[in-house]
């Protein structure tokens, strides 16, 4: 038991040192032996938890996800009484402040990880997809309630996701102010993209509405 708590306390130490120099110096102006002095540990050791600096980025990229889909789930979680427009909002607040909390790890999954090669831009087309299907799961359940028109939801997902990833990159390239304070003109942008109402109702409930009071 102690052999595995040392391990994972050396294989984090080496992370952590990772995102520090990735972020720093970038993927291909950072080494091996970079990520080694910053962590304190051997050469040894780095090759004992990692393959290369490839198989450490590539973890730095999925930890990333992990974290950031652990976050958007929980706070999804958290509207239990609401729907799934509001589960939806729920979720894009969440990126935007995980991101804003974590924003070296951000900058080297949407930065760093872009023109790098092959297999970075495979991984980062498997997350960009991952999230997609998740909001996509919700705009579909959107659609059930009558809270949004029927519509293309697989599309508006990709769309959604492509907007965020501009967003965020921008701010991780030259943002100095917080993150947060965009997401209720961004909020407003993505919901009038899907057709959304801006008051809460579902539209069968505002077109019923509208009828009684005509």
């Amino acid at each position: 038991m102690a052999r595995s708590t040392a391990d994972t306390a050396m294989r984090e130490r080496l992370l952590a040192a990772a995102m520090e120099v990735f972020a720093a110096r970038g993927y291909h102006g950072a080494g091996v032996e970079d990520i080694v002095a910053a962590s304190g540990a051997s050469k040894g050791a780095f090759y004992h938890y990692f393959e290369s600096k490839q198989a450490i980025f590539l973890t730095l990229m999925e930890r990333l996800a992990d974290l950031v889909e652990a976050s958007v789930e929980g706070a999804i979680g958290a509207e239990e009484g609401g729907g799934a427009l509001r589960k939806v909002e729920a979720a894009l607040r969440t990126v935007l402040e995980t991101v804003g909390q974590h924003r070296e790890l951000a900058k080297i999954l949407l930065v760093e990880a872009v023109a790098v090669g092959p297999a970075f831009e495979q991984k980062r087309l498997e997350i960009h997809r991952r999230f997609a299907r998740l909001i996509q799961r919700h705009l579909d359940r959107a659609v059930s309630e009558g809270s949004i028109p029927p519509q293309d939801t697989a599309l508006a997902a990709r769309a959604w996701m492509g907007a965020l990833a501009e967003i965020v990159s921008q701010w991780l390239l030259d943002g100095t102010e917080p993150l947060e304070p965009r997401l209720p003109a961004l909020r407003a942008l993505l919901l009038r993209s899907i057709g959304a109402p801006a008051e809460p109702g579902t539209l069968a409930q505002r077109a019923t509405a509208g009828a009684g009071e005509a």
